[in-house]
């Protein structure tokens, strides 16, 4: 196994225990002055990891029809207008893709993808392991805030934050 799908499947092991770990009844609580949710970040990894990899690495999406609308970029829970997935299927659907990390050659990661793949105005990826490394640094990024949410909530619950306090 490639450097690269070591680290894959290292951050997404990282990210399972850390979802597993938190009560469902947290996934739906928005912490105050923010647009999304735990739930939300959740689905947003693995739908984003699925566009990420279908364009380096081939993967067939297997997800729900409705994880783009739910999950995609600029989506927010206020905006839903269908049930989201229960945290059992998040879980499900982030282990599948961990195990489909088992089925990429290592070597596809080296070569050149057809096109460019260009995110905004600054950022663009030439070879599958950018893709696949960038995929992991977002997963990443949305685990941490997975994890401020979980401390924002329990510490909202707890009482009055500091900034109440004064």
């Amino acid at each position: 196994m490639s450097a690269v799908l070591h680290t894959a499947k290292t951050v997404r092991g990282m990210l399972l225990q850390r979802v597993q770990e938190i009560p469902e009844t947290l996934f739906d609580v928005q912490p105050e002055g923010f647009n999304n949710t735990i739930r939300w970040n959740i689905g947003h990894i693995a739908a984003t990891l699925e566009f990420f990899f279908s364009q380096a690495v081939g993967f067939n999406s297997n997800l729900p029809q409705s994880y783009p609308s739910l999950f995609g970029p600029g989506t927010k829970p206020a905006d839903w207008t269908i049930a989201p997935p229960s945290k059992e299927e998040l879980v499900q659907i982030l282990t599948a893709q961990r195990e489909k990390f088992a089925e990429i050659d290592p070597a596809r990661l080296e070569r050149r993808l057809d096109q460019p793949l260009k995110l905004g105005p600054h950022l663009q990826f030439e070879t599958a392991a950018e893709v696949v490394n960038f995929a992991m640094i977002h997963e990443a990024m949305h685990s941490q805030t997975i994890h401020d949410y979980v401390r924002l909530v329990q510490h909202k619950k707890q009482g009055t934050t500091e900034a109440e306090k004064l």
